[in-house]
């Protein structure tokens, strides 16, 4: 989904506080912000890696973190949720199946914000009047509000007191149901009857599974989606964060390639090369929000030229009868394929076509940087997993010198 769609049905999920303090932004804003959103990965690891490029730019622009605080009944996994957001291992909850395992408030770093672990609050007792006192005293002094539920039981009636304590508070909210995983086939009733019980449309729970870390990409969207400064540092790091993703693509495409160019017999790499380059094509497009099909990554591949290139530096390469066969097949291989990938991260982020020029220096410098590495002598091609290694080696040491090159 592009640009405004996905915050407009982000928005239609979250509760009203939030939705109001989206409306008051001016419209300039909300079309940045909305941008922005509708970009950001819809996994776990890619969330992490893209959480640890914004932090800097976090920090540069609002200071101070915003505190989200983790609020809920006991045992309704709110330890194991705050372990799964935190960074530093040094900072992680001790987790128990026992009720008061938690009894004071934790808080952590979760990279674009702080994150804070309560004791359960719905306790009955000295203690548990205690504890709650601990929770909603948190919760006060939080910017935001996870509140958590058991899906395994569903919300009692002592938690939707709880959950009408949390909303007096005044505080943006976002209701989480955890154990979404122990429900089997009852999924979308569980969800159903907790929303009802809560006074939400089914649409404002969000399920997830704090144990096996499913749901947490639209835990953490929806956390984002309720404070711009957090949107503002992710749209600042995506660019960083896709040349990474981006990059770690080529380099294992790159030495596929260069792996499948030691076959021996002519041309039977020629439809696995093909097949790894449009592969590699298509999860570029993916990473810059584009969809493409096949038989689109081929035509890409003949408009920027890479046979012409990929005979043109085999000849180049081999004229004066100096490296063996193998050696030349498994360079050119992979340094057209690295261009190949350059090529194509260039024109799905800024609709640009690299020029034939940058595309060639960039091929001959990782084929160079190959060659040179498995020369020294050897006669034998080697294994196709040392030549792995080397083309790796060649890629980080040759190549990425020469990205800003040749990317002009």
């Amino acid at each position: 989904m592009k640009d405004g769609g996905r915050m407009t049905t982000l928005i239609g999920q979250q509760a009203e506080d939030i939705r109001r303090a989206w409306n008051a932004l001016p419209a300039a804003s909300q079309a940045d912000l909305s941008k922005t959103l509708g970009l950001l990965p819809g996994d776990l690891k890619s969330w992490r890696g893209l959480i640890g490029e914004a932090v800097q730019h976090l920090r540069i622009a609002a200071g101070d973190k915003h505190r989200v605080v983790i609020v809920g009944p006991a045992n309704s996994g709110k330890s194991t949720l705050y372990n799964t957001l935190v960074r530093g291992s040094g900072e992680r909850a001790a987790v128990s199946a026992l009720p008061g395992t938690t009894l004071q408030a934790q808080a952590g770093d979760a990279g674009l914000f702080a994150i804070v672990d309560t004791p359960g609050a719905d306790l009955s007792g000295p203690v548990g009047d205690e504890e709650r006192l601990r929770a909603l005293a948190a919760a006060q002094a939080g910017d935001l509000l996870i509140v958590l539920f058991d899906a395994a039981h569903g919300v009692r009636p002592s938690e939707q007191a709880l959950y009408t304590d949390l909303a007096g508070l005044g505080k943006p909210m976002v209701v989480a149901l955890n154990k979404i995983d122990l429900v089997g086939g009852e999924r979308a009733a569980v969800i159903g009857k907790a929303a009802a019980a809560l006074g939400l449309e089914a649409s404002q729970v969000v399920p997830v599974s704090a144990r096996l870390g499913t749901g947490l990409e639209r835990l953490l969207l929806s956390v984002a989606a309720s404070e711009p400064g957090i949107v503002a540092a992710l749209g600042a790091a995506l660019p960083a964060f896709r040349a990474k993703l981006a990059q770690a693509v080529m380099a294992r495409a790159a030495s596929t390639a260069g792996a499948i160019a030691l076959t021996p017999l002519p041309f039977a790499d020629f439809l696995p090369l093909i097949v790894v380059q449009s592969t590699m094509v298509m999860s570029i497009a993916r990473i810059y929000a584009y969809r493409i099909t096949l038989a689109r990554a081929r035509e890409l591949i003949a408009t920027f030229g890479v046979g012409f290139l990929a005979r043109s530096l085999f000849y180049e390469l081999s004229k004066f009868g100096g490296p063996p066969g193998w050696l030349v097949s498994a360079g050119v291989a992979a340094g057209t394929t690295l261009a190949l990938g350059r090529a194509a991260s260039v024109w799905f982020e800024r609709g640009e076509r690299m020029s034939g020029e940058a595309l060639q220096r960039l091929s001959r410098a990782t084929a160079g940087g190959l060659m040179k590495r498995l020369g020294s002598g050897r006669r034998q091609a080697p294994k196709r997993g040392e030549i792995a290694r080397h083309i790796e080696e060649a890629i980080e040491n040759e190549a990425s010198a020469n990205t800003n090159d040749a990317a002009q």
